[in-house]
């Protein structure tokens, strides 16, 4: 089972991935949201912004989200650090139940090439 330190760690390199990133993804991931994301099996929450093309965690918090996000996400820790690492697609993931993905209907099309 993954670790807080271990899913802060990925958080932060998804948020590398995001700044290097190019053209249409590049575009997705300069949204300006609140986001969070629940690891599940630690019921833990990192709350924190798309900013400028990154993403700013602020906060961790015991227990699902307190105040609702714009963009917000529901996975095991294991299944955030595999999705980041390569190793499990988003949308096989989110096809199997393994993660959730909660947003507006225009976020979530823009997000989808983030994916």
């Amino acid at each position: 089972m993954a670790t807080i330190e271990e899913c802060r760690a990925a958080l932060r390199k998804l948020s590398d991935n995001m700044g290097g990133a190019e053209g249409d993804v590049r575009d997705a991931a300069a949204l300006e949201r609140s986001v969070s994301c629940h690891i599940t099996d630690l019921d833990v929450t990192f709350a924190g912004r798309m900013t400028g093309g990154r993403l700013a965690v602020d906060e961790t918090l015991p227990g699902p989200p307190r105040e609702r996000a714009q963009i917000r996400l529901a996975m095991a820790g294991d299944d955030l650090l595999a999705l980041v690492g390569g190793g499990l697609h988003f949308a096989t993931a989110w096809g199997k139940g393994r993660v959730r993905l909660e947003a507006s209907l225009l976020d979530l099309f823009r997000l989808r090439k983030l994916l």
